[in-house]
């Protein structure tokens, strides 16, 4: 590697997109829980028809599949801020600590999510998105 390249090292912060990643997945099994041993015929998840299964469900199975849908739909800003703020030499402590933040709020989210707790929820997907806002400006100079 030549002087004048810059080596990326692999961060905290690069961790939590990987976790980040699985909170989708996360919200998934929380959404099939005690299902996956019952059979289709007695109300057990139907892995021939997992969407119109998940369609049919209410109450907290029905919120950890929504919660799955906004895990999904906050992946892209989330891995765009921590990329674009390790490309532009953001300090690496600060981007550590608001990944971690960031991925802490959006657990918190889910659980508010499956346990019922709206304003809960919403409150957290704020945070989370002005956290994610700050991770986004962290290299901006």
């Amino acid at each position: 590697m030549s002087s004048n390249s810059t080596a990326y090292v692999f961060s905290i912060a690069h961790g939590c997109l990987l976790m980040a990643a699985v909170l989708p997945l996360l919200c998934s099994w929380i959404a099939k829980w005690g299902q996956l041993r019952t059979s289709p015929g007695r109300g057990g998840f139907d892995n021939a028809d997992p969407r119109g299964w998940l369609a049919r469900q209410g109450g907290w199975r029905a919120r950890a599949n929504a919660a799955q849908a906004n895990s999904f739909e906050a992946l892209p800003f989330f891995f765009a801020a921590v990329l674009l703020a390790t490309m532009l030499g953001a300090p690496q402590a600060w981007l550590d600590a608001l990944a971690l933040l960031y991925l802490l709020l959006r657990l918190g989210y889910i659980a508010a999510y499956v346990g019922d707790k709206p304003s809960t929820r919403s409150a957290l997907w704020a945070l989370a998105f002005v956290v994610n806002i700050a991770i986004f400006l962290l290299g901006w100079r």
